[in-house]
């Protein structure tokens, strides 16, 4: 998420308390979590496994809780709950607003695009050219749709990142303040949920095709003229390269890569990155000719024992 205007060190650390280091008039530009951080950005670390990757990341300002040497170049505020008090940022920066009803007053439409009755078009949402929204589906504030797009009834696009920290008396919802961005020329099914980044985007690519019942996690980008088959599930931060085909009930974890040209069958599960241009089953997934060998070995298994067991009689 951007600040516009930026806002200084001092300034940011007045509206959560806590302790700055560095230079007072240090700019913040943005807001993002570790992820999706660049040049200009404030994000946060509140476990020592984390800290050295945060203090070395792009960001130029780090919310922590441990007294540190401020990084060159950086800004430090020495928060006791970075979480909470991101979170309180984010809350400043992009407070809910109120919906004003089902199509908001400053969502823009472009020319030929139709919107079917009972739809909802969320606030400064960007819809392009000659789309087609069907009934019921909601599109969240802050989307962004290109031309060309077809969505099928009952769609949920931009509802909140699945993202909570575990707490003693329960789980901490971690806000949500990014964006879908889908581009020309894709068509989404009924009863799919894209959500949006934590704090940056979740991306579909031009041309890409869903089938109905395909979930999108956080932060996810899936490249160009992908194929998914219905009720596929891909976790957050994700990223899914051009032309990649999965098929029905895939399951794909977090935070890896699906190289260009892959194609995972159906019901396999992608634990980890997946080398393009090849086949691939099971689960845990591996080359699809591979994994059909091993599953014929494990047929023969029964037999195997029998025989044994017939050798050690005699």
């Amino acid at each position: 998420m951007k600040i516009s205007p930026p806002i200084t060190l001092a300034k940011l650390t007045e509206l959560i308390g806590g302790r700055y280091k560095g230079n007072p008039e240090h700019l913040i530009t943005g807001i993002n979590e570790i992820h999706k951080v660049e040049p200009g950005d404030l994000s946060f670390v509140d476990h020592p496994k984390y800290y050295d990757k945060c203090l070395n990341s792009a960001a130029s300002t780090i919310l922590i809780n441990t007294d540190v040497d401020v990084p060159q170049g950086k800004g430090i505020i020495v928060s006791e709950d970075p979480f909470r008090d991101y979170n309180k940022l984010v809350d400043y920066f992009m407070p809910f607003e109120k919906a004003d009803g089902l199509l908001s007053k400053s969502a823009e439409i472009g020319d030929g695009t139709i919107i079917q009755p009972g739809a909802f078009v969320g606030n400064n949402v960007k819809i392009g050219k000659d789309c087609l929204v069907h009934p019921n589906v909601t599109i969240y504030d802050h989307t962004i749709i290109g031309d060309r797009v077809v969505i099928h009834a009952g769609t949920v696009i931009g509802a909140d990142a699945f993202y909570f920290k575990r707490r003693p008396a329960g789980y901490d919802k971690m806000r949500s303040c990014g964006r879908v961005v889908i581009q020309d020329d894709v068509e989404i099914g009924a009863c799919c949920t894209i959500d949006r980044g934590v704090t940056g985007d979740t991306v579909i690519g031009k041309g890409t095709k869903f089938d109905n019942q395909i979930h999108i996690g956080h932060d996810t980008v899936v490249g160009e003229h992908v194929l998914i088959a219905a009720q596929t599930g891909v976790a957050g931060v994700a990223h899914i390269e051009d032309e990649v085909i999965l098929w029905g009930q895939v399951g794909v974890s977090k935070d890896l890569t699906i190289g260009k040209k892959a194609i995972v069958l159906a019901q396999s599960g992608v634990p980890k990155s997946l080398e393009g241009g090849k086949t691939y089953f099971g689960s845990p997934v591996g080359e699809a000719r591979e994994k059909m060998k091993e599953l014929t070995l494990v047929k023969r298994i029964p037999d195997l024992l029998k025989a044994v067991f017939q050798n050690s009689k005699d």
